[in-house]
Parts: structure tokens; sequence; C-alpha cells
């Protein structure tokens, strides 16, 4: 449980951190898609096959814990230049 909270915690740092990125466009791009010409040269079919699956029990059960979670100053870089650093 301990380690699903700090999955949970690191995940939300890099996406706090990939927030805070500045994006600068530099140029426009550009794709040409290639051009196909396709003809159907007979009839399909398909059969799926069949499953019979057999899950488990579960039993869920909630658990408060307590999980300190470390301070994070994220800065922009125009911030950080506003500052003199």
């Amino acid at each position: 449980m301990r380690n699903k909270y700090m999955v949970l915690a690191i995940a939300v740092a890099g996406v706090v951190g990939l927030t805070a990125c500045e994006v600068e466009k530099k140029s426009d791009g550009d794709v040409t898609l290639p051009k196909y010409d396709v003809t159907k040269t007979q009839e399909g079919n398909v059969t799926v096959p069949t499953y019979e699956v057999t899950t488990p029990d579960v039993t869920v059960q909630e658990k408060k814990v307590e999980v300190t979670v470390p301070d994070i100053d994220v800065k922009t870089a125009s911030e950080k230049k506003a500052e003199g650093k």
C-alpha cells in the first residue's frame, strides 16, 4: 500500500514538473501522406475464439495511512531569471 502512494506521489511530481515547462514553437511542421489504391479480391470470414474466464475472489479493504510528501518548489526559467540566479 505504501508503494502505491509512493508511485502516486512520484507521478504527481512528474506531472507538475512537466506542466511547468515553457514551450516555444520554432518552425511549422508538414506531413505529406502517401496515397493508396486498394481493391478487394475476396470476401472475408472472421470467427472469433470464445473464452471462459474464472476470476479470483477479491476482498477490498480500506486502510488510512499518513504519508509525508516532500515539499517541491518548481520555478520556470523566467522566474529564475527574475530572481537573478
